[in-house]
């Protein structure tokens, strides 16, 4: 069992993973051995929130297929071992970032002092580029 949050946790048995062969440089053993870890995690089976479940959807973004399913892709280190603790490592991360709330956002006017140091810097910069080009002709 895989603590996400207090009230949240994940069953290890839910996470499916296979090992698929690595690509990009390692020379022999690359065409050889299976290292690269590919976990597969079906996020409807995880009781949580409608909430969390959106976030979950937006973090994910390319890595969660149409049917819920989250597909990580870990091809890091040399090891198989290695390879699947940075997969669930990577996934248990994914859920405890959409398991948090974001703090709502609350409205706030500027302050006097800033409106006027906004309009002073303006005015400076008006200055500025009205002094440029004055060597205009008249006919």
């Amino acid at each position: 069992m895989l603590r996400i949050t207090r009230t949240i946790v994940l069953d290890e048995n839910d996470i499916d993973i296979q090992f698929v062969r690595a690509s990009g440089p390692g020379g022999q053993n690359v065409n050889k051995l299976s290292t690269a870890a590919q976990l597969r995690f079906d996020a409807r089976r995880l009781a949580m929130p409608d909430d969390m479940q959106t976030r979950l959807a937006t973090l994910a973004g390319q890595r969660m297929t149409k049917d819920g399913v989250i597909v990580i892709h870990a091809q890091r280190f040399r090891t198989q071992e290695r390879n699947r603790a940075d997969a669930i490592d990577r996934l248990l991360e994914l859920l405890r970032e959409a398991a948090v709330r974001p703090k709502p956002r609350r409205a706030t006017r500027p302050t006097l002092g800033s409106k006027m140091r906004r309009l002073e810097g303006k005015k400076r910069r008006s200055d500025v580029k009205s002094k440029r080009g004055g060597g205009r002709f008249e006919d």
